[in-house]
């Protein structure tokens, strides 16, 4: 097993240095893996320690755990058509041109502000989704990260299975790997709160995102809680460690380590960020999560990176954590090859 001394120690510094209240973390070298806490679970209005199965809102890494996954089940299966426009299957969608591979390397030009987002119901705001305006400049040459296209992939994803796409993650991600501490309604007392005010008090076990929580069950790009352990069960699958072949398969698996953005330059998989490496094979995928969670998955060398904090508690605010996310996947990439 690796040290990854320069994870670690950046972890702990971003704890010492109040950039986090706490994390948990696991590092995955080949068929070894290691866990840890670090800090603590909240700071107000009371300090609570951490515990080994805490749950976090993983914010935009519900993406590729959830999302992503059944998409590729459906494609694998030839239910789902890369290249296909997404108004053949969603015909709300007021866009004739947006394609399947551009929702899911964000590349789809989609773009707009919709007024009063967080008031709406969630018909309405789907209604208003489907309806903004695309750049057809950006359209297939540009990546432009944003929350609208996994929606929108939902939403796909039910009128082709006929349910919620919560409920079709859980079902067909989530229960065949065994994941017992994932899911998008977990008991309060399982999860780490996210922010805390004196007027709105705690929010714990309820999905900080305020478009997760207007759309509820039908939301594609946010609502997963899960603990380090769970995630180190999907890293495994995804560096085709273990073969779960009702979630995916091994060449399925294999196909998201690549580009496949539509000139293929734009680094983005299906799903997932692209990280290359000089002279290397394969990149290394990975996602982040607004809520200060981290996912890094090296095939190549079979490493990986779990990280999981609640970098919003106590407040949303928090303009160190950007900075200090980047020196921590730069050191796990450099421990990755010196160690």
């Amino acid at each position: 097993m690796l040290t990854f001394s320069r994870t670690a120690a950046l972890i702990n510094q971003m704890v010492q240095d109040q950039v986090i209240p706490g994390a948990s973390y696991a590092l995955i070298d080949g068929a070894e893996w290691h866990t840890n806490q670090v800090g603590v679970a909240q700071i107000k209005p009371t300090i609570k320690p951490l515990w080994p199965d805490a749950m976090y809102d993983l914010a935009s890494v519900t993406k590729v755990v959830g999302t992503t996954t059944v998409a590729m089940q459906l494609m694998q299966n030839g239910q789902l058509e890369i290249d296909r426009p997404v108004h053949d299957y969603l015909l709300a969608l007021q866009s004739t041109t947006i394609t399947v591979r551009n929702l899911m390397t964000h590349t789809s030009g989609l773009s707009g502000y919709i007024p009063n987002r967080n008031a709406l119901s969630a018909d309405a705001l789907l209604a208003a989704i489907q309806q903004l305006p695309i750049s057809e400049r950006n359209r297939n040459h540009r990546v432009v990260y944003t929350d609208l296209g996994l929606i929108i992939m939902g939403q796909v994803i039910e009128r082709i299975l006929g349910a919620a796409i919560q409920p079709i993650i859980t079902e067909r991600v989530l229960q065949p790997l065994g994941l017992a501490h994932t899911s998008f309604q977990p008991q309060l007392a399982q999860t780490v709160p996210t922010t805390y005010s004196m007027k709105t008090g705690l929010l714990r076990g309820i999905v900080h995102d305020p478009k997760a929580r207007v759309l509820g069950e039908h939301c594609g790009s946010a609502g997963l809680f899960a603990s380090v352990t769970d995630l180190v069960r999907f890293s495994q699958l995804m560096l085709g460690q273990i073969d779960v072949p009702a979630v995916l398969s091994q060449a399925t698996i294999a196909s998201l380590y690549q580009d496949w953005t539509p000139n293929q330059h734009l680094r983005r998989s299906f799903g997932w960020n692209l990280w290359h490496r000089s002279n290397e094979t394969l990149p290394v995928i990975f996602h982040t999560g607004y809520t200060g969670t981290l996912l890094m998955l090296d095939r190549q060398r079979q490493r990986g990176l779990v990280f999981l904090s609640n970098r919003v508690h106590p407040v949303a605010n928090n303009s160190v954590f950007l900075p200090a996310r980047r020196r921590l996947i730069a050191a796990w990439l450099a421990d990755t090859v010196t160690n």
